[in-house]
């Protein structure tokens, strides 16, 4: 397989890369000692290495057949099929990450289906469709799944407004829409920096705060984010390639 960093770096989608990680399987409470499968799915998303990812989903795959009314659980296979997806869309294999993105919408839905309270299912599913919009015609995906994204996103922040996931989520949203469906790179940096004074340790919300102030013009705030993103995680090829792409 082609090095993950390199391919990343000429990536068309590079700006739809890691949209799965606002949601993370492992609450800060919860260690990887108390939790040995959450831990292994967060250490998945820091790098996107596809054996990890093909390990942490059979594992998923197994508990959901074991118990398949655990809403934690479809969300958590959701997020790996996302990362899945970012591994594909590397490759340039469109048929596998379309394959994917329905994959992760609807283990999204089974997880809403069994717990419509979850704001971080939500968001998760809100995100997929905004991938779905990326790997289609947008002349028809947009009309089609641009509401989706929208709705999704407000329910989320109406069950849990204190959550950082669920301003990321919303700050994609305006980043990602063209101006004439509601698109707003001030608003969507507004919603990044909620986020991250919610939590300050989202390593890929500070390069999508990044991202936004580059678009927004001020490469020098742009710029600090993204080092604090490395500076959480330096492994990250989404803040390495941000990084790369400002020093141009």
């Amino acid at each position: 397989m082609r090095s993950l960093k390199n391919s990343y770096l000429i990536c068309p989608a590079l700006a739809f890369f890691v949209l799965f990680t606002i949601a993370p399987g492992v609450p800060a409470s919860v260690s990887a000692a108390d939790d040995p499968l959450a831990g292994a799915i967060e250490s998945a998303r820091k790098t996107r290495d596809e054996k990890q990812l093909q390990s942490v989903k059979a594992q998923l795959e197994q508990q959901v057949a074991q118990n398949s009314n655990d809403a934690g659980l479809y969300l958590d296979l959701a997020r790996v099929q996302g990362y899945f997806l970012d591994v594909y869309e590397i490759r340039r294999d469109k048929k596998a990450a379309v394959e994917a993105v329905d994959k992760a919408i609807d283990a999204a839905l089974q997880s809403i289906q069994l717990n419509d309270k979850s704001a971080d299912a939500h968001s998760v599913l809100a995100d997929l469709y905004g991938r779905k919009i990326s790997l289609g015609n947008g002349v028809f995906a947009g009309p089609k799944f641009g509401p989706n994204v929208k709705e999704e996103n407000a329910r989320a922040m109406a069950l849990d407004d204190k959550n950082p996931r669920v301003w990321a989520s919303l700050g994609r949203q305006y980043l990602m829409a063209p101006r004439m469906f509601g698109g707003d790179v001030g608003k969507a940096v507004e919603s990044f920096q909620k986020s991250l004074t919610i939590d300050p340790t989202q390593d890929e919300t500070s390069v999508w705060l990044s991202k936004a102030l580059q678009k927004q013009g001020d490469r020098s705030k742009a710029r600090d984010a993204v080092q604090h993103a490395l500076s959480l995680n330096p492994e990250s090829p989404f803040a390495r390639a941000t990084a790369a792409s400002l020093e141009k």
